[in-house]
């Protein structure tokens, strides 16, 4: 199967208008068995402290570049990363080296990031933005992951810690199973009405968690099954019945907001289901003071 085949199938799992799926489709024809080109001795470091000899290895790779743009911690998601290197470690020992260079614009936030979230794996503070200037990444945080072979040629791309329609494309490929986006094993579609996919929290101590609950009707003639919730911030969690909803049935998204500090926020929660409006992209905003 062509190395486009692969990529092309991503395309089909993100959410994407049809009006951007063109630029999407020339961005995948443009990386498809692109080689991922490395800076000369890259350092590495834990937590951002301690240097350690860390090579680059001849084996897949899962690379990750995050910029400076945008809300840092919402890219970065160190506990989902976790997660994920623990299972592919769980049924692949040894056989996928994980890459993260960063290029900060305050390195003080990805350092506290690290702390927090006690992510003792070594990265790159690429305060050059070395890697960047080699390979010209796209800009779209969506696309600045990457699955490489041995030989660092792109084999798929996307951000497995923000969709798990990515994370399974990338499981399957590790693992050697078919990828040619057959509807085998896909539900039924069926339909959703939601309330409100918005909701304003108003202004409130920033200390203080805050709780919503937005519902999802099913109107359809089949049973509605969400596959995963996703959130744009680790600030945000999500919690809700993980049984199929028959048709005429509902289910609530109980979402729980934390603020790291006062802000004036606007946070995205995305819904995996079966309707054809997958995934759902719910907001919630408001002012922390």
């Amino acid at each position: 199967m062509k190395k486009y085949i692969v990529l092309l199938f991503v395309l089909f799992l993100i959410a994407c208008s049809n009006s951007r799926k063109q630029n999407v489709i020339t961005l995948l024809q443009d990386w498809e068995g692109r080689e991922v080109r490395f800076p000369n001795h890259p350092v590495f470091t834990i937590q951002g402290r301690d240097t350690v000899n860390f090579q680059i290895e001849d084996k897949c790779k899962i690379i990750t570049y995050v910029d400076s743009t945008g809300c840092t911690s919402c890219k970065l998601k160190f506990s989902e990363w976790k997660e994920l290197m623990n299972t592919i470690d769980s049924l692949r020992p040894d056989s996928v080296q994980f890459l993260f260079f960063f290029f900060p614009k305050r390195g003080t936030e990805i350092y506290q990031s690290l702390l927090a979230d006690r992510f003792k794996y070594p990265v790159c503070i690429d305060e050059e933005d070395s890697l960047n200037k080699l390979n010209s990444f796209p800009s779209d945080m969506a696309f600045q992951t990457f699955l490489l072979d041995k030989d660092n040629k792109v084999k798929a791309i996307g951000n497995p810690v923000h969709n798990p329609k990515i994370k399974e494309l990338y499981m399957k490929i590790l693992m050697g199973e078919e990828t040619t986006g057959t509807n085998e094993g896909i539900n039924l579609m069926t339909e959703v009405s939601i309330d409100s996919t918005s909701l304003y929290l108003g202004n409130f101590d920033w200390e203080k968690e805050q709780k919503v609950v937005f519902t999802l009707k099913n109107t359809g003639d089949n049973t509605l099954v969400i596959d995963a919730v996703s959130t744009s911030c680790g600030c945000t969690k999500v919690e809700y019945d993980k049984e199929p909803v028959r048709p005429g049935g509902s289910v609530d998204l109980h979402v729980s907001y934390k603020a790291e500090h006062p802000e004036h926020f606007n946070k995205t929660i995305t819904v995996y289901c079966n309707t054809k409006a997958s995934p759902l992209l719910l907001k919630i905003m408001g002012n922390a003071e």
